[in-house]
């Protein structure tokens, strides 16, 4: 076997993490931890004090008033239920008092003819028609503005051969070989990537799919999208099979997302290095435009069946990837559309809303250790009474990078072609090369290395946004002094910005640290949890997070395990305001090897949608298994607990037994 197809069920396993990849930022720009490192040495050991003062001095009384209303009695925090306890087990756990219902596995059919799962005569035709695999972001589009009837968008971010199918895998050494993928089973992971958009209901408390209804759509590697916006008919991204660069199939490794203001379904590419493989032709011009990328890492073995994924033979397929890709969830006959002006990263997730102008804003992270927050703002503003109007808004606008400075603010500078070293001084021609090479052009301008910047979510109840960093291992000690973060940063942190005046289009702001993560009871963690957390309660690598509709921050995480924490990943509540800020609370935890991806609250605040993604997928370090776990030894065979049927991905609904808002 050679080296490419050996490593694959390694790839699977840490392909988010990244744990053991080099950093590919090339530049001496400063790094977050620098810059906290030195704003902490000026100013001391920080309590928020700059948060509370920017938000009391830009935020509504009105705002203020809605997150009072989530107060719960007691020590002040805004939550009220009473703690998971953390820990490692084959099954999930959800706080007292509450029901967490499996709405959708994998396999799971989505139309009234589709086939049942049956994962022992799994076929491309079928998959397309069932629930795909890993469901990472999930949203929530209502119809007719109802919380208990509505649209479920979820993002299918990649595939795990080892738990899908049978007889491709030998243990050799402790470690997990696996057998080259047949080109059936290829297809397979074609279509069990993309996304899925199902009808669903609450009916006497409890949710269902409906399968009869005419929104239900998979979108896979096979859908035909088109490339809008200023990189559309770039050269750099006409091949073979499309000479106008503007038209390509499908997308890939779609982690966290969004829902637009206009209701339409935003799919993120994130880490689409993995499905490349082969060598550019000797001086091809985007040799160093993928190397910044890491293209080509070769994990998947799609470019043994498909030309695309070979360099070798269609270099410029991989510039029509990395992209945000926009759904009309409430067409199921529109086509997606790749919106080019929000740039070309590793995205994690596009979450948006409307600032003081009218104008919307996106925040996105680029998912690798010392890359960067950026944020678009379109030129258009967004009708709420004609949603025509906002169809093509992320077509136009003006795509930015952060600065952080060490005296607590944020500056956002424009991505914009002509502007500073953005010239054809340094190679760019135009827009679309700026956006093509959005990491290069961050680069030049300076902007600041982070910490595997994933989920970005702004809130509209406290007018601050939220930024997940959720490690860097690969960070050195004379990156950072003692002060924060840490090297070797393991377990990640929390930055809060709070934009000028309140208005999310702002181009200058303040930053603030939420949390240093991480086990509060070891000194040289140096995390910063209130002492009102629990053993249970502190949590390492952020990943997701979400806002409910009362403006409460909830954080779901991704890499804690038995052996480094001690439990599994889940999700958490986290207080943010008053003296119970930096309290945080364990409520629902995964099965072992799993990553808890989603979180999404329902408009009313009574239910959670939240997303179980490769469960099973590990369970060396876990006493309860001890060895490596595939599809006929697995370390747990949740949802369904039986014999003949593997481990499946599922999305998880959560409710309160009797009815009501959760945590309050």
């Amino acid at each position: 076997m050679n080296e490419h197809l050996s490593q694959q069920a390694l790839f699977r396993t840490s392909q988010l993490e990244e744990a053991d990849s080099a950093p590919r930022n090339p530049t001496d720009n400063p790094t977050m931890g620098e810059i906290i490192a030195k704003r902490f040495s000026r100013r001391g050991f920080l309590q928020g004090s700059l948060a509370v003062s920017a938000i009391a001095a830009t935020v509504s009384p009105l705002a203020l008033l809605a997150a009072g209303d989530a107060k719960a009695e007691g020590n002040g925090s805004a939550f009220s239920f009473k703690e998971v306890e953390a820990g490692v087990d084959a099954k999930h756990h959800v706080a007292d008092g509450y029901d967490a219902d499996i709405l959708l596995r994998w396999g799971d059919p989505l139309f009234a003819d589709a086939p049942q799962f049956d994962p022992a005569k799994q076929t491309a035709e079928a998959q397309a028609r069932q629930f795909g695999y890993n469901n990472d972001y999930v949203g929530y589009i209502p119809l007719d503005g109802s919380p208990t009837h509505g649209l479920l968008v979820v993002n299918h971010e990649y595939t795990n051969p080892h738990l899908m199918f049978p007889g491709i895998v030998t243990v050799a050494d402790g470690k997990i070989v696996q057998k080259p993928l047949t080109k059936e089973q290829v297809d397979i992971e074609m279509a069990a990537h993309g996304g899925t958009i199902v009808e669903i209901e609450k009916v006497d408390g409890k949710w269902r799919p409906v399968l009869g209804s005419k929104y239900n759509r998979r979108i896979t590697v096979n859908t035909e999208m088109q490339i809008s916006g200023p990189a559309a008919g770039s050269d750099r991204l006409k091949t073979s099979a499309d000479a106008t660069g503007t038209k390509v199939f499908g997308t890939v490794n779609n982690c966290a997302g969004g829902v637009t203001p206009w209701n339409t379904y935003i799919m993120a590419e994130e880490n689409i290095h993995g499905y490349f493989s082969g060598k550019l032709p000797e001086g091809h011009r985007e040799a160093a435009n993928y190397e910044r990328l890491g293209i080509p890492e070769g994990a998947y073995e799609w470019a043994n069946f498909y030309d695309r994924f070979d360099l070798s033979k269609d270099p410029n397929e991989a510039n029509r990837f990395g992209w945000v890709v926009e759904v009309d969830a409430l067409d199921p006959n529109a086509v997606p559309k790749k919106r080019t002006a929000l740039g070309r990263v590793k995205h994690e997730g596009a979450e948006s809303i409307v600032s003081k102008d009218g104008r919307v804003v996106f925040y996105l992270g680029d998912d690798e250790r010392f890359d960067y927050v950026y944020k678009f703002v379109t030129s258009g503003k967004f009708n709420p009474d004609d949603r025509a109007a906002n169809m093509n808004l992320l077509d136009e606008g003006t795509l930015y990078v952060a600065k952080f400075s060490d005296d607590g603010t944020v500056e956002w500078m424009p991505l914009v072609f002509g502007q500073g070293p953005l010239t054809a001084a340094n190679g760019f021609e135009n827009q679309a090369d700026v956006l093509i090479e959005t990491r290069r052009s961050a680069d030049l301008l300076g902007a600041t290395k982070m910490d595997r910047p994933e989920d970005i979510q702004p809130n509209g109840v406290t007018g601050t946004v939220y930024v997940m960093l959720t490690n860097n291992t690969k960070r050195t000690a004379e990156q950072v002094d003692a002060a924060n973060p840490r090297a070797k940063n393991a377990f990640g942190h929390i930055i809060e910005i709070m934009e000028a005046d309140g208005d999310f289009a702002a181009t200058k702001g303040k930053w603030e640290v939420l949390l240093k993560c991480g086990d509060p009871s070891i000194a040289d963690v140096g995390a910063t949890f209130s002492t009102e957390t629990t053993k249970n309660g502190w949590f390492g690598m952020p990943d997701n997070c979400a806002v409910d509709a009362a403006g409460r921050l909830w954080v779901s995480t991704d890499g804690n395990s038995n052996k480094a924490t001690g439990r599994t990943d889940g999700l958490w509540a986290v207080d943010t305001q008053g003296e119970a800020r930096a309290t945080s609370k364990l409520f629902f935890r995964v099965p072992v090897g799993a990553e808890m991806c989603g979180p999404l609250f329902t408009p009313d605040d009574e239910t959670a949608f939240v997303a179980v993604q490769h469960p099973a997928d590990g369970g060396e370090d876990w006493d309860g298994h001890g060895r490596p776990s595939y599809y006929e030894d697995l370390s747990t065979r949740w949802p369904d607990f039986r014999d003949d049927m593997p481990v499946r991905p599922s999305v998880v609904a959560i409710t309160r037994q009797g009815g009501g808002k959760i945590a309050v």
